[in-house]
């Protein structure tokens, strides 16, 4: 109890006096002059061009050889899915995948393992409405992996701390650890920073290095660059040309010498790339093309209401390459759950606003 009455005291000391009082109005001052401004959250630095790079390019829907996947969902809320996945003909996927998903406001659950017994998961769980904590795991013979993720997101900020494969296990810290902070200074203009710092092992001396990136989001178009700690520039740009038509150009250049040699790239590398997408009624489109020659495209077809095919193509001209997919998917669900499917969707495209 006397514990208790001495820790109370020394708190009124630290909090009744006329330093703490001052600092307080300034940082009150500073908040509501800062609310007053109205400024939006930029989003993350990782996502800093995701119109250009998820949205509009192909990479993240490119794949090659024959897919077919057939899902079942048993409920809405909370989310529950499965699915199987198979694939012939392709370097990048498995030929057998089974897939687990549950999704509710507070948790997150994906799990999948492969014919090769492989074994993969995503956890993630939201702590309060801006703070959550993104966890990784891969057991792959390729590349085991373990990455934890704390995302903090505020009112005109966006701040994250990621480990990746950290371990005490070589008598010292090892792994690589980033930290991330995206600031909107203005109603369109953000500003932030991020750093890492690694140790592949204890032999070898850790490395630290800084990146700087900007946003600026307009009525119609999103320009966004990153001047890369590996020594490079990447500057991304996007526009809404009309109600289903998007365009996007990204270019990377990069020109460390010493980065290039310890990852066996040539000293000085550029890269320009220009795509576009359109939406059809029951169909999306993507194309794109690069200064290196490659040429790639994205068809998705919605089929029938439980059906959908998707049709993806490149074509390398430097190395005289081509690659083609396609692939077929197939939802699967109870009657209740379609009616709540289709009820969620309704609720969703009426909360949406309108696109700018």
């Amino acid at each position: 109890m006397a514990s208790i009455e001495k820790a109370g005291t020394a708190l009124d000391v630290l909090t009744n006096n006329s330093v703490y009082k001052k600092l307080q109005g300034y940082y009150n001052a500073y908040s509501e002059k800062r609310e007053s401004l109205g400024l939006p959250n930029p989003g993350t630095i990782d996502n800093i061009a995701k119109e250009v790079q998820r949205d509009v390019f192909t990479n993240n829907h490119s794949f090659s050889g024959l897919r077919a996947e057939l899902t079942k969902a048993f409920s809405v809320a909370p989310m529950f899915q499965v699915c199987h996945a198979l694939s012939m003909g392709s370097q990048q996927l498995q030929p057998y995948q089974y897939m687990v998903l549950y999704g509710s406001p507070k948790v997150f659950m994906h799990g999948t393992v492969d014919s090769d017994f492989s074994v993969g998961g995503r956890f993630n769980y939201r702590w309060t409405p801006g703070l959550v904590t993104k966890t990784t795991v891969s057991t792959s013979a390729q590349q085991p992996m373990l990455q934890v993720e704390n995302d903090y997101t505020g009112a005109d900020f966006t701040a994250s701390l990621k480990a990746m494969n950290p371990s005490f296990l070589d008598g010292g810290l090892t792994g690589i650890f980033m930290g991330s902070y995206l600031q909107s200074v203005t109603p369109k203009l953000a500003l932030g920073l991020e750093g890492v710092w690694q140790r592949t092992a204890m032999n070898q001396g850790p490395e630290c290095v800084l990146s700087y990136a900007a946003r600026y989001k307009s009525t119609d178009w999103i320009a966004s660059g990153q001047l890369l700690a590996q020594g490079g520039i990447q500057a991304s740009y996007w526009r809404r040309l009309a109600e289903k038509v998007e365009v996007g150009a990204d270019v990377k250049l990069e020109f460390s010498p010493a980065m290039a040699i310890m990852m066996g790239a040539p000293p000085k590398d550029g890269t320009a790339t220009l795509g576009a997408k359109y939406e059809f009624r029951q169909s999306t489109f993507r194309a794109q093309v690069d200064s290196k020659g490659k040429l790639g495209c994205v068809l998705e077809k919605r089929v029938a209401p439980p059906i959908q095919l998707t049709f993806a193509g490149e074509i390398d001209h430097v190395k005289n390459q081509a690659k083609v997919g396609l692939a077929v998917a197939i939802e699967a669900a109870d009657e209740e759950v379609m009616v709540q499917q289709e009820s969620a969707a309704a609720v969703a495209a009426a909360s949406l606003p309108p696109p700018f």
